[in-house]
């Protein structure tokens, strides 16, 4: 998503050109491109798929919608599987129109989980449950601390559900250290990311993500309460930016695999 102006193709040349051995994939492009043809492109360029975004939106209410998206969950925990990655990242689900019951989604989520985390582990895939900023709660995720995220996870198998931690969203919280050895005590880190928090946020905001380096978070202390808690797996770098995106997309690869050495490695 970084460099989503780049097809899959010209993404696959400039991380071997780069020397950037694995990469997270999105589900959009990769059904454009066709599952199939994507874990045949990854495989011959000799990358490993990272992870998979995104499953989740667990939150309707309307019995058809639950189904829908139960069953759109389960295609991604296909496609998963047959990218090759064992982590599926989950962003959970606003509040439905009309609702205020932040609780009764948060538990529509755990039934959700309890369907899908079997068949998961059937396919090889984890779940990795994705705390967003609380800014998001209403229209996308209710779940916005590590503290909520694994106190769904920790209803079910380490193997089946875990956590993702991204940097961007669970910077402001005190407690997020804490909570980052918590997930790492029960095997639940399934995935770390970094991206920058600068401001003004743009309008809209979802597309505000910094470039590392560029705003307020030390990348290494994050990095730091990550291995401290054992997690030792590849480390992304998902930014949604309109200023990075309008850039020749190599360009910015090679600019955001600079900044990481420069400010993570």
């Amino acid at each position: 998503m970084t460099v989503k102006q780049l097809s899959l193709p010209e993404l696959a040349d400039a991380c071997l050109e780069l020397g950037v051995p694995g990469v997270g994939l999105w589900r959009e492009p990769v059904q454009s491109y066709g599952v199939e043809a994507t874990a045949k492109l990854v495989r011959e360029a000799g990358l490993t798929v990272t992870t998979l975004c995104r499953g989740g939106f667990f939150t309707a209410i309307d019995p058809d919608e639950r189904a829908a998206a139960l069953a759109d969950n389960r295609r991604a925990i296909e496609e998963a599987a047959t990218l090759g990655t064992d982590t599926l990242v989950l962003v959970s689900g606003g509040l439905p129109a009309g609702s205020k019951d932040l609780h009764g989604a948060r538990e529509r989520i755990a039934d959700a989980l309890a369907e899908l985390g079997p068949y998961a582990e059937q396919h090889g895939v984890r779940l990795a449950i994705e705390p967003l900023h609380p800014m998001y709660a209403s229209d996308r995720c209710v779940v916005s601390t590590l503290t909520q995220a694994l106190d769904l996870a920790e209803r079910f198998p380490a193997h089946q559900v875990g956590v993702t931690v991204d940097t961007y969203h669970i910077w402001w919280d005190d407690q997020a250290p804490a909570q980052i050895a918590r997930a790492g005590a029960g095997g639940r880190i399934h995935t770390f990311q970094l991206a920058d928090w600068t401001t003004p946020l743009p309008e809209g905001v979802l597309n505000g993500r910094g470039q590392i380096g560029d705003g307020a978070i030390d990348m290494r202390e994050w990095k730091g309460y990550v291995e401290a808690a054992g997690y030792t797996g590849p480390i992304e770098v998902e930014l949604f930016n309109d200023a990075l995106w309008a850039r020749d997309g190599r360009e910015v690869l090679a600019e955001t695999a600079e900044r990481f050495v420069a400010h993570a490695a």
